[in-house]
């Protein structure tokens, strides 16, 4: 682009890169604008992009669809602080030319470093106990071992990589499923690959990593639930949809599970009715494995470098991974 692009934020809450120092590379590139909270209707959110180049997708809450990107004629790329694409269509976005680029691998350490964390939570059935002691409880349940046990890693890209290598540290058996195996992947991950009926019944662990898309919406539900050990422990750091949630408060419920761990939700903020927060063995975080300090300028930084790549016409075409 040879003139000077409008780049807008169409709702940067909660804050993630309002304040960034990463902004600043961009000006030279365009003008800025950031609206601090989220649009509370479709026409705001159109005003607030009418005249975009860009849009910087701080928060995938803001999603963007083909009856969108009809109203946005100048609108030329999405750049995401996210690997996940499912708040973008992107087939409508393709056939409108308009580039998505997100950060495939960028938070991999981050969440599978919290997704990590909630599996020695829900084991150690930390959240049951400190509710106990703070009522003047003093409860002695039966915690869960985790060295020598099984790891399934459920999809098998940078973030279930990651896991398979904390896995492996700590001298679990780690193996996995995912939409294309081949042994060569296998290899460089560390990991035998099994079928997806296989992987449920024999894990001590489930830990879910893989993309929302068509196929994998749903992915786990009642039946692939029944099939999980009454011992087995459940992670979603994925996308809520890849999971039945009232499938899975229905097995904690009977503890037909030991226990799960969750970071991700069909709404977000949850609503106080939602039936997970009843659950006694569940450890649960608001959507934030990867909001550490460190986490949030990589993604912020890699964010600003997709949208510098773009306008310096060498796009970073990623969203298909």
């Amino acid at each position: 682009m040879n003139e000077r692009a409008k780049i807008v934020v169409p709702g940067d809450d909660p804050p993630q890169i309002a304040h960034s120092p990463a902004l600043e590379r961009l000006a030279p590139w365009g003008d800025i604008v950031v609206h601090s909270d989220r649009p509370s209707t479709e026409e705001e959110k159109i005003a607030r992009v009418r005249d975009a180049d860009v849009i910087l997708n701080s928060r995938s809450a803001i999603t963007w669809r083909e009856s969108e990107f009809a109203q946005l004629p100048q609108l030329r790329l999405i750049a995401t602080c996210s690997v996940g694409t499912d708040a973008i269509d992107l087939d409508a976005a393709r056939a409108r030319g308009i580039v998505v680029s997100n950060q495939p691998g960028v938070n991999a350490p981050f969440v599978a470093e919290h997704m990590f964390g909630l599996m020695f939570a829900v084991a150690k059935q930390a959240a049951v106990q400190t509710a106990a002691l703070k009522e003047g409880k003093w409860l002695l349940p039966t915690n869960l071992m985790l060295q020598g046990k099984r790891l399934g890693i459920v999809g098998a890209g940078a973030i279930g990589a990651e896991m398979a290598r904390l896995g492996r540290a700590i001298g679990m058996q780690v193996v996995a499923w995912t939409f294309n195996p081949s042994p060569e992947r296998a290899e460089s991950l560390g990991v035998r690959f099994l079928s997806l009926d296989e992987l449920l019944q024999s894990s001590d662990v489930v830990s879910l990593h893989v993309r929302l898309s068509a196929e994998s919406t749903g992915l786990i539900g009642a039946a692939e639930l029944a099939r999980m050990k009454s011992s087995a422990i459940l992670l979603n750091g994925a996308r809520a949809d890849v999971l039945d949630n009232r499938a899975l408060v229905d097995a904690l419920e009977a503890r037909r599970l030991f226990g799960a761990g969750i970071d991700v939700y069909s709404r977000e903020p949850v609503p106080s009715d939602d039936p997970i927060l009843a659950c006694e063995r569940v450890v649960l975080t608001p959507h934030a494995a990867d909001q550490t300090p460190e986490a949030v300028i990589a993604t912020n930084e890699a964010a600003v470098d997709n949208i510098i790549a773009f306008l310096e016409g060498r796009p970073r075409v990623n969203a298909a991974e």
